[in-house]
């Protein structure tokens, strides 16, 4: 490992969402401290050298976040967020999804190489109340955090508030075989980052919040706690943090600037681990990350902040030493040669508020927007079009994974050299990617600040099976899905509110 560290947070700092006249600061929570939720594994209905069988149940709930009354929330076979899901490498997965929600649903598997639309889980795989859906697919990836969250056109991002975000593990023979902390829930946590304004009587209020570019709050949430702490029982801990936050961005730090390794990104390990003190993730990115504790003692404390707030307060108790060293080389990135016969292709993510688009159209259910084979490797060049100071634009695309070729001509940052799912790109800046798809069907690619991917800056391509070549696909579009929420919300079309509905009326366009 190159013991050169990382000492900034990469990306245009003029750009950071601080500078964002919609900012909301967090604060630290004046509530007293409360261990820190770990997600419990989910446990399989059943599980054969071959295949895995879950149940995973969309569903509501009430949790105990702040003092007085609790607050009503959604979750995945758990009140609010969901218990964590394995799958392993190799073996195929069946599950059997139950919406017991009041409206209409659907299960996105945000990272997994599946087919789509259906088993990727998209807004064209809606699950009505009180009914199921079966999927089954194959895990054909490396070891990489994942995870499930709702994604129903143009309602995403108000079912992801309500609390419909899990993390979801995929283990393989490869990191199991190095020396990385992994046992769950005490050297291996997840940590989803997230944010929340609490209205009267505890609860959250989504369209008082409502903001086109975002909706942020100003009490940090971790793992569904407000203000936790961790108690520390190794020297070495590995976090893989989430930002399942709508909007926000999370610079994050320790006490003492305390240095970390960065071991893994979205979708695999990274070639080489990489010391840092600081790390920026941006909406629905992962990072894995080791801290060592080992120069502190029995009753300090080690704390984890995003700017000046405090995230997570890390209360060190009595533990072995341990010297185990990382191998200077994580990971062997596949290296495909690029289709010379087949051009860029460039995607646009154009404006902010309500004007959002990609590639100058905002998103309609029912079009296919590009058409590629399968297993053709691609060169995709994608701009943020807004003008510095502009926003930072997480960009992601649905099924596959890529690699991060340069920003603006330069290498890419050296955290982001494994493979990836989301790229956050600066105002003005170009970023080239290299990708290919494994699996065929019909998949989403979008801004994932989730009230511009509802607003419009969303597109989708089809995949193309040379095998079968002409296969069709039956894709709904928005107005079956608004006249869903229309009836289970008991209001008529015409006082329907669904926060995306509102940036393509504002563009009188229609979805």
């Amino acid at each position: 490992m190159a013991e050169d560290m990382i000492t900034n947070y990469f990306y245009d700092e003029a750009a950071y969402n601080y500078h964002d006249g919609g900012y909301v600061p967090l604060e630290e929570p004046q509530t007293e401290q409360k261990p820190l939720n770990i997600p419990s594994l989910l446990k399989p209905d059943k599980e054969t050298a071959t295949d895995m069988y879950y149940t995973i149940v969309a569903q509501t709930g009430e949790v105990q976040l702040l003092p007085g009354q609790k607050t009503k929330t959604w979750g995945y076979n758990a009140p609010l967020l969901g218990q964590t899901v394995v799958f392993k490498r190799g073996k195929t997965i069946h599950l059997h999804l139950v919406n017991h929600l009041p409206e209409v649903t659907t299960f996105h598997w945000h990272g997994l190489a599946i087919p789509g639309p259906i088993e990727d889980g998209g807004c064209h795989a809606p699950v009505y109340p009180g009914q199921s859906r079966d999927v089954s697919f194959k895990i054909n990836q490396p070891a990489a955090f994942v995870w499930l969250h709702a994604h129903p056109c143009p309602s995403t991002a108000e079912q992801v508030w309500h609390g419909l975000a899990a993390g979801a593990i995929v283990q393989d023979e490869h990191e199991a075989s190095l020396p990385l902390p992994r046992n769950y829930g005490v050297d291996d946590l997840p940590i989803i980052l997230q944010d929340r304004r609490f209205h009267e009587n505890n609860q959250w209020d989504y369209r008082a919040d409502y903001d086109p570019d975002g909706v942020a709050g100003p009490t940090p949430m971790i793992n569904g706690t407000i203000n936790p702490y961790f108690d520390v029982t190794t020297q070495k801990v590995r976090l893989r943090f989430l930002d399942g936050a709508n909007r926000r961005e999370w610079r994050l730090h320790f006490s003492d600037d305390l240095p970390f390794t960065q071991i893994a990104g979205d979708l695999s390990l990274l070639p080489h681990p990489v010391k840092m003190n600081k790390l920026l993730i941006t909406c629905a990115e992962r990072q894995e990350i080791i801290v060592d504790f080992g120069k502190y003692k029995p009753g300090d404390e080690v704390i984890l902040y995003s700017d000046d707030v405090p995230l997570i307060h890390f209360r060190i108790h009595e533990f072995k030493p341990d010297n185990t060293v990382l191998p200077n080389t994580l990971y062997q990135r596949p290296d495909p040669e690029v289709d010379p016969d087949v051009p860029v292709h460039h995607v646009t993510l154009d404006g902010m508020d309500e004007s959002v688009a990609m590639n100058g159209k905002k998103f309609k259910m029912d079009r296919i927007d590009f058409k590629m084979p399968l297993n053709q490797v691609q060169i995709w060049d994608i701009c943020n079009t807004n003008p510095a100071p502009g926003m930072i634009h997480p960009y992601h695309m649905h099924g596959t994974a890529f690699e991060v070729i340069s920003r603006d001509g330069h290498a890419p940052y050296p955290n982001e050299l494994g493979l990836k799912d989301t790229v956050a790109i600066n105002p003005g800046e170009h970023v080239k990617i290299k990708l290919w798809f494994d699996v065929p069907g019909v998949f989403m690619y979008h801004c994932h600040i989730i009230e511009h991917e509802d607003g419009g800056m969303m597109a989708q391509l089809q995949v193309i099976d040379p095998a079968d070549p002409d296969k069709k696909y039956k894709l709904m579009d928005h107005m079956t899905l608004m006249k869903a929420f229309a009836e289970e919300r008991h209001v008529p079309m015409d006082q329907l509110w669904l926060g995306g509905m509102d940036s393509y009326k504002k563009m009188g366009m229609e979805m």
